[in-house]
């Protein structure tokens, strides 16, 4: 387009602006929101929009006009929320206007926002001089422009400079959270759905709720903190209720969501928090709630995650002296994995060298400030150590690198630590590799190489080998007590199957292998699931609900090595590679799932 601007003579006609058009055919594709299923234009910070007004006469110049952006119940140009933008010597607010292009009654304008604009829903109004004050244009909901963070900004301090990392951690609709063990890693798809309809309201809706002001919602460090908040409805009416109790009658368990949109829908349109939620699923519906506000965000499983509730930055198993377990009194606890997000930003409440990936994490464990919320901590301060900056790098440090040391009690109630293992927490810490759907190991940007150990196989039987040595000369005969649990992956005992006690003698300065202690044994197994893609067989004869998609359909048995199939018409609504997931779900039964 060209600046050529043509004034006539002074006009006896009052200036009258008669139609807004938001341009969005112009628009979206340089902002990378096309994507977005609605009506309104969606645009991105840092980074110039076009518009076209019609006025009732080609201007003249002695008209006085601007453009407004409004958002919020009570809009103001000191905190931001009202923007006037002028045009040609009028002067210049936060955000720049420039006219591109005049033919006739239309005129064509450049709107850049600032980049540190507020994040949201604006109305957009003409507002005329008529020399008995400002005449605005009424307010038409087809004209809202949504405002966006920026990754494609260098000037908003959620810049990503690589271009696959910000289609991978900004535009990318769908990804892979990893669960399972270090050793035996599974793979849960998960469809984030950030551009389907009615996902940016209810992301809109969740800061409404938590009573953001208007001018914290262009701060990413704010805007991200509270998101951590509310996406657990432990202290705030968020938007999951969280559940650990394998009593899912009140809700959907947590193993039933495929996606996040459902959950999100839902919330937004009941104001209700959403039954049931687990780790995995907080992480991936605040995944969605990052990305759709344009923020770089990811998924990530740390292995072997410690729960520090003590605020020691070490997980202390307690054990009574007879070498069983003191649940009662053992306040840590370490999870088989545990998920939780990273965000991409600048950190200017931080020194130099902080910025980067930040670690936020929804999950309900612990508060901080008041609530149940986690970050953004900085992934390079929990590596170094420096854990004195916000936002709660101890706790995240302790998750990834504290030691676990087990401590004896003794007659007197006296607690001796006896062993530290150094290398058990944060094993293994996974994300979703850039462009594939590989794994992509990022241990070394949380922590330092340690060593490792070998863990036995999900599915294999459990073999132990005790190992006793006699450091004195006196021969001993010792009695020994091996305490065998089920547990959730959150180290939550579910059952206790089995207690061993066997004698073991011996010699002066001699070690001596106590070997064949099978705890489980293959023959032992209740049932087995064949999943293929997306087809599925299983040998369940109780209710079972399997759901492909947003598709469910519910079945009251399926009968042993029954192959149950079903057709489903839909209609893409966007070009590109998609998956389709199948799942199936039911109390005896959790995370089978298949993806084609």
């Amino acid at each position: 387009m060209t600046s050529v601007l043509c004034f006539v003579p002074t006009p006896s006609v009052l200036l009258e602006a008669l139609n807004i058009n938001m341009c969005q055919d112009v628009n979206k594709p340089k902002h990378y929101t096309t994507d977005y299923y609605m009506q309104n234009l969606v645009v991105r910070r840092g980074q110039e929009f076009v518009m076209q007004v019609t006025f009732n006469r080609p201007l003249a110049p002695e008209d006085d006009f601007h453009i407004e952006f409004a958002i919020g119940s009570d809009p103001s140009p000191n905190k931001g929320s009202l923007i006037m933008v002028t045009f040609g010597n009028r002067g210049s607010g936060s955000w720049s206007g420039r006219i591109l292009q005049s033919q006739g009654t239309a005129v064509m304008f450049g709107i850049t926002p600032n980049a540190a604009a507020i994040v949201g829903k604006f109305q957009v109004y003409v507002a005329i001089s008529t020399g008995m004050g400002m005449q605005r244009t009424k307010r038409d909901p087809t004209t809202d422009l949504y405002l966006l963070f920026n990754a494609w900004c260098p000037d908003d301090h959620v810049f990503l400079p690589n271009e696959a990392e910000r289609q991978e951690y900004v535009l990318n609709d769908e990804g892979v959270i990893y669960q399972g063990s270090s050793t035996s890693v599974t793979e849960r798809p998960w469809t984030y759905g950030q551009f389907e309809r009615g996902i940016l309201d209810a992301c809109i809706f969740i800061l409404d709720t938590s009573q953001t002001p208007i001018y914290d919602r262009g701060n990413v460090v704010k805007l991200v903190r509270v998101g951590s908040a509310m996406m657990n409805s432990q202290d705030d009416n968020g938007v999951m209720v969280g559940n650990w109790s394998n009593d899912y009658s009140l809700g959907k368990p947590p193993t039933s969501w495929t996606g996040s949109t459902k959950i999100l829908l839902q919330y937004a349109n009941t104001g209700v928090p959403v039954c049931f939620a687990q780790c995995w699923v907080y992480a991936g519906v605040f995944n969605t709630f990052l990305r759709c506000l344009g923020i770089p965000a990811r998924v990530i499983t740390n292995y072997n995650s410690a729960h520090d509730n003590t605020g020691n930055l070490k997980t202390d198993l307690l054990f009574n002296a007879d070498g069983t377990p003191d649940r009662r009194n053992t306040r840590d606890s370490i999870w088989n994995y545990h998920c939780w997000n990273e965000v991409m930003t600048k950190r200017p409440d931080l020194p130099p060298g902080l910025e980067g990936w930040q670690v936020v994490d929804s999950t309900p464990q612990e508060t901080s400030d008041g609530y149940f919320r986690c970050g953004p901590a900085p992934v390079i301060a929990i590596k170094e150590g420096h854990l004195c900056y916000p936002f709660d790098c101890g706790f995240v440090f302790a998750e990834v690198n504290s030691d676990v040391v087990f401590l004896k009690r003794d007659k007197y109630g006296d607690l001796t630590p006896f062993r530290v293992d150094k290398t058990y927490i944060g094993e293994k810490i996974l994300t979703k590799a850039v462009g594939s759907q590989e794994q992509n190991n990022i241990t070394n940007t949380y922590k330092f190489p340690e060593g490792n150990t070998h863990r036995c196989v999900i599915g294999q039987d459990v073999q132990l080998v005790a190992t006793f040595k006699n450091q004195g000369k006196v021969l001993r005969n010792v009695t020994a007590h091996l305490d065998c649990d089920i547990v959730f992956y959150t180290g939550v005992v579910a059952s206790h199957f089995k207690d061993i006690t066997f004698d073991v003698t011996v010699l002066p300065y001699q070690s001596e292998l106590h070997e064949n202690l099978v705890v489980l044994k293959s023959e032992d197994s209740v049932m087995n699931v064949l999943v293929n893609t997306p087809r599925m067989l299983c040998g369940l004869t109780s209710g079972c609900s399997v759901c492909l998609t947003l598709y469910s359909v519910i079945f009251r048995e399926i009968p042993p090595q029954a192959t149950i199939t079903w057709q489903e018409t839909f209609i893409p609504r966007l070009p590109g590679l998609r998956r389709i997931t199948a799942l199936m779900d039911c109390q005896e039964v959790r995370q089978v799932t298949g993806t084609t």
